[in-house]
Order: C-alpha cells, then sequence, then structure tokens
C-alpha cells in the first residue's frame, strides 16, 4: 500500500542524482585541513609587540607557503588557504636572499646596509611591494631597530 511501484522510472532517476551528488561532494572535501594561520599570526604579534628586539619561529608543518601583508598574513597548503589579521603591525615580507631576508636571518643591519636611510628606503619599498606567495618550512619573525628605524620583518 505504501510502497512505490518498480516500473516508476523517476524513482531510478531521483537515486541515480541523489547518489551523483553523494559522491561529487565526498570527493569535493578537502583531504587535509586548512593551515592554522592564527597560530602563525600569534608569533607574529608577540613578536611584534615586544619592546625589545626580539626573536620568533613558528612550524610550518601544515603549510607550504606564505604570504605576508602590512597586517594580514595568509598560508596556502594541501587543505586549503588561510589568513589571520595581526594585531600589531605594519610588519613587512622579507624573503630569503634579499638585503631584508639576510637581517631577517640574524645578520645586523649596519653590515647590510650602507646606512640607516638605506635600511628604510628597503623596508618602504618593500611595504609598497604586493603581497606574494613565498615556500618556506618555518616561519621566522625578528623586531629589528636601528638608528630610529624600528621593523619587524618576516619570513
Amino acid at each position: 500500500m505504501f510502497d512505490v511501484p518498480v516500473d516508476a522510472w523517476y524513482v531510478y532517476l531521483g537515486l541515480a542524482v541523489a547518489s551523483g551528488a553523494t559522491v561529487t561532494l565526498a570527493g569535493a572535501m578537502p583531504a587535509a585541513a586548512p593551515p592554522d594561520a592564527n597560530g602563525a599570526a600569534r608569533t607574529v604579534d608577540s613578536v611584534a609587540a615586544s619592546e625589545h628586539a626580539s626573536v620568533g619561529r613558528h612550524p610550518m608543518a601544515d603549510a607550504d607557503a606564505v604570504r605576508a601583508g602590512a597586517d594580514t598574513l595568509s598560508l596556502r597548503g594541501p587543505g586549503g588557504t588561510a589568513h589571520a589579521r595581526l594585531g600589531y603591525g605594519p610588519v613587512v615580507f622579507a624573503p630569503e636572499g634579499t638585503p631584508l631576508g639576510r637581517v631577517l636571518r640574524g645578520e645586523p643591519p649596519e653590515t647590510v646596509f650602507a646606512s640607516p636611510e638605506s635600511f628604510e628606503r628597503a623596508i618602504t619599498e618593500r611595504r609598497a611591494a604586493d603581497p606574494t606567495w613565498h615556500r618556506t618550512e618555518r616561519l621566522l619573525v625578528r623586531r629589528v631597530a636601528w638608528e630610529g628605524t624600528d621593523v619587524v620583518l618576516v619570513g
């Protein structure tokens, strides 16, 4: 009395559509969780909030690349992309292989730059550049102060 007739073609069509939608939805789910952008942003903020020169490191186990703007941090990995807003800033992204990257990795600014003005000019130019994705295995953050220029470098 409450059965669907076996020869009803619309029942088979509905089952096929529902099955296809279920398989598509299951295949679209990411295999991994998105990277922890908030944890990385807390590391940057803890260094930026310090009153003295300091260094912070954040492992990038779940992310392949990082993009840092003046007040935002984005991480990209197998699970997708995650974004976090920085509480302290602005920060400057210092890619490896650049003079600012050398300062980020521990060289004193006075040995890398000819003058405090050239250091400040490099910071200004880097801030004006559009943020781009960079591959990294570990996020490094350093607060540097030299001759009136105080900056938080991220890379």
